[in-house]
């Protein structure tokens, strides 16, 4: 089958190579997935520059793409939620990558079914970004009633946290261009700011929750607006303690973590609120969860441009450029 493989690490490089590989065989677990779609995702350019090696260090040469939509053709003697013919989606598990091929083993914890109104290419764009809102959600421990900011709302991130959070009873400010306001309003946006106008860290003030999708200087600004209390979940800051043992990392690692995101600990700490990191991981039973609400609300993700896998390293240029005007997609 053809894949596209990442054979070395290269900070000034994200170019993978097309490879013919052998199809993969599945355990008792598994079920194989013929792809459809693949999600093109700028994770996937941080993994080829070696950005996440301390998180994951996969071991090369890799089959590269964390996310996929496909049609089951075989399941393991264990798998029983799901069945060939079906079609799915996942966020790949940390450790099994491979969405760029014509077949994936998936572990089948990791699956969800696709709502029937998606196309592949649409499904493409969910899994990523329904499952970081989910689990920085999850983080927060959320409570209905309460308010959220969430950063740079007009973007793909946002486009899935507005709905999830009035889904979950909040009440939802969000900040981005002017040119998008009616339609993050749409999607469930009660206050927007237009950046270009207004600074938010000057607006806004004891706010419950942050989801902050900017990181750099702008975390910083985000815990200011906290009130006493709150929890501000970053997708762009950097790693801290906290984050490590929750992944259950060795001591070394949790030190240099805490070493990485002392400074934000310590700003935090001074706000007395509570700074969390995300790296999104595979978990069928919340994306299935993110689907059921996604069908309910018809809610569909915004698709920049479709790719073939043979261009693949179009697409991730493209994901670099940080000029995408929504999911670019690679379409089997």
């Amino acid at each position: 089958m053809k894949a596209m493989q990442l054979t070395t690490y290269d900070k000034n490089n994200i170019a993978l190579n097309l490879v013919q590989v052998e199809k993969p065989k599945i355990n008792a677990r598994q079920a194989l997935l013929k792809v459809t779609a693949a999600g093109v995702n700028p994770l996937d350019n941080m993994i080829s520059r070696g950005e996440v090696k301390l998180i994951v260090p996969y071991k090369l040469p890799l089959i590269a793409g964390n996310e996929v939509v496909g049609i089951v053709e075989a399941v393991g003697e264990q798998v029983s939620e799901f069945k060939e013919g079906e079609r799915v989606y996942a966020r790949l598990p940390l450790d099994s990558i491979g969405a760029f091929a014509e077949y994936v083993a998936v572990d089948s914890s990791a699956l969800a079914k696709v709502p029937d109104y998606l196309s592949d290419v649409e499904a493409a764009a969910v899994p990523l970004t329904a499952l970081t809102v989910f689990q920085a959600f999850e983080l927060m421990q959320v409570e209905s009633g309460k308010t959220i900011f969430i950063s740079g709302g007009t973007g793909g991130v946002g486009a899935m946290a507005i709905p999830f959070a009035k889904a979950k009873g909040l009440k939802v400010i969000t900040s981005g261009n002017a040119i998008n306001e009616q339609r993050v309003r749409n999607l469930g946006a009660d206050y927007f700011i237009d950046y270009k106008t207004e600074d938010y860290s000057e607006s806004l003030s004891n706010i419950d929750y942050v989801l902050d999708t900017l990181g750099g200087k702008e975390t910083e600004k985000q815990i200011s607006i906290l009130k006493k209390g709150g929890q501000i979940v970053s997708l762009k800051g950097m790693p801290n303690r906290a984050f490590a043992k929750r992944m259950a990392f060795p001591k070394w690692k949790q030190l240099l973590f805490g070493l990485a995101g002392y400074s934000l600990d310590r700003i935090a700490a001074k706000h007395d609120v509570t700074y969390h990191f995300v790296f999104v991981e595979a978990n069928g039973k919340q994306l299935q969860e993110a689907s059921n609400i996604l069908a309910k609300l018809k809610i569909k993700p915004s698709i920049d441009t479709v790719y073939s896998i043979d261009a693949i390293n179009s697409a991730l240029d493209k994901v670099a450029s940080g000029h995408s005007r929504g999911k670019t997609v690679i379409q089997f």
